[in-house]
């Protein structure tokens, strides 16, 4: 084609031209991005706010305030999981703000939208069909993080497996059970979840003793044995209260002296081989027999 037919175009028609889509289309690109710089940034305002308003109330509640921190109020996990939200919407925002600047730019471009979110949406059907699965799995990840249910560090029951949460994602929780075995549970699988570090546990020691043994004698040796390990560090971190002594059961010539106390979650098992073991040295200075009638233990530091 000769130099001479291609049409011959002045400055001020480029310059009309250049207004017209190419200028809209730059700058519906430049306010998509704008916008997601400001929603990023709100984003990030809010979950510094609501990191520091953690962090006072952590401060405010004081390292003596053990049960409040036993109740789930611990600064480190509400900060996870701000984080964990605050990543969440970056997400959403960031997807959502794309989508539009995308069909905003087609139509600049005369681009027919309306057949291609038709064919979206059919797409969309039979992909909604085939992972139902996978949007099953997002959606409680959201709800599990939104409600808290659990976060990294806590120990958990599945149903599936029972562990220590190393990872939460949304599609699955990472686990790992008291063998090492690592296990990744989809998030739509799980049916309940049983969260043993929320909150506060229960120590519970039972101790058998003789039928004729004096039992108000017994609980109040016990009784000094749990304030001596509440006044002891570092157990005093862990035990939440004085502990209930009583009568668990009588069968076969043997009572049952049950010792239930409330303590950090999951420093149970420690209370209670602590108990334990400081309760047998008492029972021995004091001479406390054992129910299966052996002869009584000489005081401590006595003679046989």
């Amino acid at each position: 084609m000769p130099l001479s037919s291609l049409p011959s175009l002045t400055w001020a028609q480029v310059g009309e031209w250049f207004v017209g889509t190419p200028l809209q289309i730059i700058v519906t690109i430049a306010l998509a991005i704008v916008a997601l710089r400001l929603l990023h940034s709100v984003i990030d305002r809010v979950v510094a706010g609501a990191t520091r308003r953690h962090t006072q109330r952590a401060a405010e509640q004081g390292a003596g305030n053990k049960l409040a921190q036993a109740i789930g109020l611990a600064n480190e996990r509400n900060l996870q999981r701000t984080r964990t939200m605050g990543s969440l919407l970056h997400n959403v925002v960031t997807i959502a703000v794309v989508t539009v600047a995308t069909l905003t730019v087609m139509a600049l471009l005369e681009i027919p939208v309306a057949p291609l979110l038709a064919s979206v949406g059919v797409g969309g059907v039979a992909l909604g069909f085939g992972a139902q699965s996978l949007v099953r799995d997002f959606l409680s990840g959201i709800f599990m993080i939104v409600e808290d249910q659990y976060g990294v560090g806590d120990v958990i029951d599945t149903g599936e497996a029972v562990g220590t949460v190393e990872n939460v994602a949304l599609r699955v929780t990472q686990l790992r059970d008291a063998n090492g075995v690592t296990w990744y549970v989809r998030n739509g699988e799980i049916i309940r979840i049983g969260n043993r570090s929320q909150g506060w546990s229960i120590a519970v020691v039972d101790l058998p003793l003789p039928y004729d043994e004096d039992i108000e004698r017994v609980k109040g040796l016990i009784q000094h044995v749990a304030d001596e390990l509440r006044a002891t560090s570092p157990w005093d971190e862990k035990l939440l209260e004085s502990p209930t002594i009583g009568v668990e059961s009588m069968t076969g010539g043997v009572i049952t002296v049950r010792v239930s106390v409330r303590t950090v979650a999951q420093e149970q098992f420690s209370i209670q081989r602590e108990l334990r073991e400081r309760t047998k040295l008492a029972f021995d200075r004091e001479g406390i027999r054992s129910p299966a009638g052996l002869p009584a233990v000489p005081p401590y530091g006595g003679q046989a």
